[in-house]
């Protein structure tokens, strides 16, 4: 497996960039923003996820470590192929994916070109457990038994919910919490807080 390619961009294209390395020019497929780091004569390092396929080798670059481990994620979705994960991340930077996904957010799948509703229903659930939860957001299963309260409205915010929003989720929740004793679990209060602010919109 190509891991990362590392040399002088010797030529951009709308979707791909060709970069130099040891007097081979490898043609890289990447996303806008990758690409608009990018500049002819300059050097680059672009990790990269190797695609084989019968009749074809082609090598995907991106910015970070964490682009490309979301690609490869992103497959293991049914009806996901390299192409299909690359539009979601031209269309979403990777921690808005994890968003998305923790908050089962369909409008955000279905701006996506190639994704409609129902597609978007189903990587909702084939990717929940599969991305990961987005920086800031503690681990579903996490015991904390004291500041809950201050960490899952933190999370909420973090989400992109209005203060108002999140100490109503908090407040919803707060007999759930109280019901699991000394030490609750911010992931599962987090799933439950997002349920009620789903149902409220």
């Amino acid at each position: 497996m190509i891991a990362f390619v590392s040399g002088t961009v010797a030529a951009l294209a709308p979707d791909s960039a060709v970069v130099e390395v040891g007097g081979v020019g490898m043609a890289v497929q990447c996303t806008p923003d990758t690409l608009a780091k990018l500049r002819v004569g300059q050097a680059a390092r672009l990790h990269t996820s190797l695609v084989v396929r019968e009749d074809s080798l082609t090598l995907y670059g991106f910015a970070d470590d964490d682009e490309r481990q979301v690609f490869e994620l992103l497959q293991t979705a049914s009806g996901v192929g390299p192409r299909l994960a690359q539009a979601m991340l031209a269309t979403h930077r990777p921690d808005t994916l994890r968003r998305a996904v923790a908050t089962a957010d369909e409008k955000a799948l279905t701006a996506v070109p190639g994704i409609g509703k129902k597609g978007a229903q189903k990587l909702l659930l084939e990717l929940k457990d599969r991305l990961g939860a987005p920086v800031g957001v503690p681990a579903v299963g996490a015991p904390v038994s004291q500041g809950w309260r201050d960490q899952l409205h933190a999370a909420l915010i973090g989400l992109g919910y209005a203060t108002r929003e999140a100490d109503e989720a908090v407040t919803a929740v707060t007999p759930q919490a109280e019901a699991a004793g000394g030490t609750p679990q911010v992931g599962q209060l987090l799933k439950a807080a997002l349920q009620t602010l789903n149902r409220a919109r």
